[in-house]
């Protein structure tokens, strides 16, 4: 079996926790990976040209093309992106548009698959972990495990965090903060976060190799996904 990370952060791995997060959860799964990032990839989102809906194969050729095998032959996803404007980046979002490719009539390449989620934001990375579930939810792929922690707002280095009115640094810390290296949020200094991408990891892991049910799951989440559009009428 392989699993297949994606991070949609356009930081550099160094600086990312997104990055860290969903390699972290893919470690721990003590499985074959391929962790993609999105940096610097040029990938269109959805134009609605139905040039999808004979052959499950989206049309558009960008740099998205390469990884749509990938995407297809994995047994399971580890996906992440950070927190913009209280959803998931341009970059993540025109990714994962693009998987409408896979909904058209009987296109079963990724129904009952199983994937961990994860966020990261300058408050709290719950937001774009919660919105990976629902474009996931949508080809009928269960969520085990969602991982979110507190990464480090671009206020902290922009050069004006400590007298910007409306940034992060001012609002967690208060008027005239002064910005020290140990304020910073980084994820490998939250041990609950860490330790929720541990635990992640290795649920997918044991969900894997249990008899993972396919058909089962898909049905599960058939379910789920009516239930969601009832609700919302």
């Amino acid at each position: 079996m392989k699993i297949l990370g994606i991070s949609g952060s356009p930081r550099p791995k160094e600086q990312s926790a997104v990055y860290r997060l969903v390699e972290t959860v893919l470690e721990n799964t003590g499985m074959e990976y391929e962790l993609i990032s999105l940096r610097n990839k040029s990938i269109s989102g959805c134009i609605a040209c139905l040039g999808c809906v004979k052959d499950n194969v989206c049309k558009v050729e960008d740099d998205f093309t390469p990884i749509r095998e990938k995407i297809v032959k994995a047994d399971a996803y580890v996906v992440g992106a950070p927190n913009y404007y209280s959803t998931i980046n341009a970059a993540s979002h025109a990714f994962f548009e693009r998987w409408f490719q896979f909904r058209h009539q009987a296109g079963n390449h990724l129904w009952g698959k199983l994937a961990v989620t994860v966020g990261a934001g300058g408050t709290s990375g719950r937001i774009p972990a919660d919105c990976l579930e629902t474009f996931l939810l949508y080809n009928f792929i269960e969520t085990v495990a969602k991982v979110h922690g507190q990464g480090a707002a671009s206020c902290y280095s922009c050069g004006y965090g400590e007298s910007c009115q409306v940034g992060i640094p001012n609002m967690l810390h208060g008027p005239g903060v002064k910005i020290t290296e140990d304020m910073i949020p980084d994820v490998k200094k939250q041990p609950d976060v860490m330790a929720a991408a541990v635990n992640a990891g290795r649920l997918l892991a044991s969900r894997l190799q249990s008899d993972h049910d396919r058909l089962a799951v898909t049905d599960t989440m058939q379910a789920k996904m009516m239930s969601m559009f009832e609700s919302a009428v």
